[in-house]
């Protein structure tokens, strides 16, 4: 099959926002690749279907296809190429969105130790990695691991050129997790180097966007500036919608959004962020079952 064609509707999918139609293509492209033999299309979209099933919590889906493209590149003996190490990637990101963090771990690891067989040590490959490590081990409560995942990460996304968003969102969960090991005078700081990224920057966004912005809100939160906090879940909101739909990430912001209200003795909006999130959750839980 045409690996190219597949790649121009796909994106042309997201570029028009007609989400409903990206499942069935997959469905039917991993079908005529697999009645091909096209093991490499079949590879690529796999990883496609992962990254799109987590995206809109579709946690089993993206389980599936991860265990069965790794099991056939295993069977292609792919086992240390830095394609298996990508697959490695986008599998355990799917496993950490889902809760499933030792499984998630266990893929990263892996896809490291592929890394340091292949890669330069300062290959850019590595602060991707590094950056998911530290997230993840962030949610499993080992901070002190994860700041120096995110230190790696920084020292190699600074020194890339137009590499401006990706350093600040990497100095906004490196805040956050400083504020989690009470270091308010380190967070603050990492944290006004990251907005004034972002503000460098200002609308040229992308899928990445939200998180950093989600992230950013969280901070505020965290100074008890509930105002400012408020207008970067909002705009997280909007970005997560733009690019992802009304997925389980978009109801978590709206169930912060509500928190924010709460501290801002807004009830009329918190009932309304409340709301939306039991609606996006119950659509979910919907097309799951």
């Amino acid at each position: 099959m045409n690996v190219d064609n597949f790649f121009r509707t796909l994106d042309s999918y997201f570029a028009n926002q007609e989400i409903d139609k990206v499942d069935p293509f997959l469905v039917s492209s991993l079908a005529q690749a697999k009645e091909e033999e096209d093991y490499g299309a079949y590879i690529s979209i796999c990883n496609e279907m992962i990254g799109f099933y987590r995206s809109i919590s579709a946690f089993e889906k993206a389980y599936v296809a991860a265990e069965d493209v790794l099991l056939l590149m295993e069977e292609l003996q792919m086992e240390n190429t830095e394609h298996f190490a990508t697959t490695l990637l986008n599998a355990a990101t799917a496993y950490r969105a889902a809760g499933d963090y030792e499984v998630a771990l266990r893929y990263y690891r892996q896809a490291l130790q592929i890394y340091n067989g292949i890669l330069p040590p300062q290959d850019y490959r590595y602060a991707g990695l590094y950056n998911n490590m530290s997230i993840l081990l962030e949610k499993m409560e080992e901070n002190e691991e994860a700041i120096s995942y995110a230190n790696k990460a920084l020292a190699i996304i600074e020194n890339l050129e137009g590499g401006e968003m990706e350093t600040a969102t990497t100095l906004t969960n490196l805040a956050l997790l400083y504020f989690k090991i009470s270091q308010p005078e380190k967070a603050k700081e990492l944290l006004e180097r990251a907005l004034a990224l972002f503000e460098k920057n200002g609308e040229n966004t992308d899928a990445h966007y939200s998180g950093a912005l989600a992230g950013v809100a969280e901070a505020w939160y965290r100074m008890q500036d509930y105002e400012k906090a408020l207008t970067y879940y909002e705009k997280a909101l909007d970005e997560v919608k733009v690019h992802f739909g009304e997925n389980m990430s978009y109801a978590v912001l709206c169930e912060n959004c509500a928190a924010v209200c709460e501290k801002l003795e807004d009830e009329e909006k918190r009932q309304f962020y409340l709301g939306r999130a039991a609606e996006v959750q119950q659509a979910i839980h919907k097309n799951i079952s």
